[in-house]
């Protein structure tokens, strides 16, 4: 029987949305609906499927478990996180304009330098984290407001509902939710129009399976972006999907023993002789740990520091950890560890990473869900043995 379980707390949203036993068997699960195409029962008529890019059985259920999750109305799946982006960006049209907080993920600043102004839009980068800087960036044509909070890598934050406050009519804001997770931050409730995700990382949260998700209440939005998914056909399979939906289960778990860890860790790491800076926004040293406080439930599991020594010691340093493995990506149940100015954000020109403050020396920690104790001994033993040469 079918439930509405908006009302329902967060891990029996995520637990239950969607996840109706199977009509046909009973199975408890949603199956792997692993099909192409759909028999119909006669001209025009079929049981709401015909073929799988445009809608197939286990995406729909991954969908509608993503959007209780984040408390929107729609949800609607991809084969990543940048096909989201992607998909969402066909909102727009050429002569379109596009605010972008300065502070992002590699990828997303690729795609707005070196693809999009191929089709006529245009792109401003500003700092967000102070939302009076919005207003001077604004111009007629500006169509969409794009922002990451915690941003990627330094973990700035930027005042949702202060941007939202800020929009004129026929302006979207589109919320970036990846570090967050919908377990610790949910911006459509401080006004945001739409929320993506990797749902590679905290969403799946166990490295295996790449996808993306976006999440409106609108229901003009959510058509024209199902369009595009359609039309483009940047979707899941329906394995990816059923892998996407397992992961997501656990969320609120996992999201708890991640910021555990991540406190710790960041405790430690400040009073470290050999670290210069810790950016967690869980510290009440972070300068908007108030704003945190404020917009979300939690802090996460992201953070990033300076190590003292220079960019050779940064090299030694990352062979020497034994639980952090040095690689790409974030969010996983295993702490990762990453050189943003060369892996994530090496897109970025080096004179742009530098002043918005990737420095070489800068060094993201996706803590894991390992015993704390481990971890916090893994990075002191690697600070140790990556002082000498």
């Amino acid at each position: 029987m079918s439930h509405d379980h908006r009302s329902a707390g967060f891990a029996t949203r995520a637990i239950h949305a969607g996840q109706e036993a199977d009509p046909t068997t009973g199975a408890t699960i949603v199956p792997i609906y692993q099909t192409s195409t759909y028999t119909q029962l006669g001209i025009g008529e079929h049981r709401g499927f015909d073929y799988s890019r445009t809608n197939n059985p286990t995406r729909a259920a991954l969908e509608t478990q993503l959007a209780a999750m984040e408390q929107a109305e729609h949800g609607i799946a991809f084969a990543s996180g940048m096909a989201t982006t992607s998909a969402v960006m066909n909102l727009l049209s050429a002569g379109d304009h596009v605010v972008v907080g300065e502070d992002l993920y590699g990828g997303s600043y690729r795609l707005f330098t070196k693809v999009l102004p191929r089709y006529g839009l245009t792109f401003t980068f500003v700092d967000l984290t102070n939302p009076a800087n919005l207003a001077a960036a604004l111009r007629p044509e500006t169509k969409l407001i794009w922002i990451e909070t915690p941003t990627n890598p330094c973990l700035r934050l930027v005042d949702i509902a202060g941007i939202a406050a800020q929009r004129k009519p026929g302006q979207l804001l589109v919320v970036d939710n990846t570090f967050a997770s919908p377990f610790f931050q949910r911006p459509l409730a401080h006004g945001a129009d739409i929320v993506v995700h990797s749902t590679t990382k905290y969403i799946g949260g166990h490295s295996d399976v790449i996808g993306g998700v976006a999440l409106t209440n609108h229901a003009e939005v959510a058509a024209t972006i199902r369009f595009h998914q359609n039309a483009i056909g940047g979707v899941p399979s329906p394995f990816d999907a059923w892998l996407t939906m397992r992961g997501a289960k656990t969320l609120a778990l996992r999201m708890r023993a991640h910021q555990a860890n991540a406190i710790a860790i960041a405790e430690f790491l400040e009073q470290h002789a050999d670290v210069e800076a810790v950016n967690y926004p869980g510290l009440s040293t972070h300068p908007q740990h108030d704003l945190a406080r404020r917009q979300m439930e939690g802090f996460g599991g992201m953070l990033s520091f300076t190590l003292r020594g220079g960019m050779e010691r940064v090299r030694r340093f990352v062979k020497e950890t034994r639980l952090f493995s040095l690689a790409e990506s974030l969010g996983g149940i295993e702490s990762l560890l990453c050189h943003p100015a060369t892996m994530t954000h090496g897109s970025l020109p080096p004179e742009e990473r530098e002043r918005r403050g990737i420095g070489n020396t800068l060094l993201r920690l996706s803590v894991g869900i390992e015993e704390g104790e481990d971890l916090i001994a893994d990075l002191a033993q690697a600070i140790r043995a990556s002082a000498q040469p």
